[in-house]
């Protein structure tokens, strides 16, 4: 990842020019104990299963990884050039900690994982992404989600 810092004052300046949502307040939410969760993965690392389609740049769709996957049948597609895929490569886990959470189940850190996981492309404008992300927000709701792993790439 790469920090502000790194970057090049113009390219610095201009994307904190970008414009960030205003929340109204912050609704108060007492969440359940972790063990008692459902958890469930969404991902901007840009993966998918190898039968899926990529994604293309500026994509602001999403993917759907079931719950069974296995890390090593997960591709990414992300295309930021800011981005290092040697990580993912060497472990899957890194953008998608899914083992993580199936050891965190067996261990009853959590009660379960989640029948369903998320990836976005986060190489896009993410005005894009408003729509799947609500469409996610519901489907997560369905799979009967307490708690979400946001995992931003």
């Amino acid at each position: 990842m790469v920090r502000l810092s790194d970057l090049g004052p113009a390219l610095a300046e201009n994307l904190l020019r970008l414009p960030m949502p205003q929340f109204e307040g912050t609704p108060f939410v007492r969440p359940r104990p972790l063990a008692e969760c459902r958890v469930a993965i969404v991902s901007t690392a840009g993966l998918h299963r190898r039968e899926d389609t990529t994604f293309r740049p500026g994509s602001g769709d999403y993917r759907i990884i079931p719950g069974d996957v296995a890390a090593d049948d997960l591709v990414m597609s992300h295309i930021s050039v800011n981005f290092d895929r040697s990580g993912f490569a060497a472990d899957a886990n890194l953008v998608f900690p899914i083992d993580l959470l199936r050891t965190m189940q067996v261990s009853g850190e959590i009660a379960s994982v989640a029948a369903w996981h998320y990836a976005f492309m986060g190489a896009s404008d993410p005005s894009t992404m408003a729509e799947s992300g609500a469409e996610v927000g519901r489907l997560l709701k369905k799979d009967n989600v307490d708690l979400a792993l946001l995992v931003p790439v």
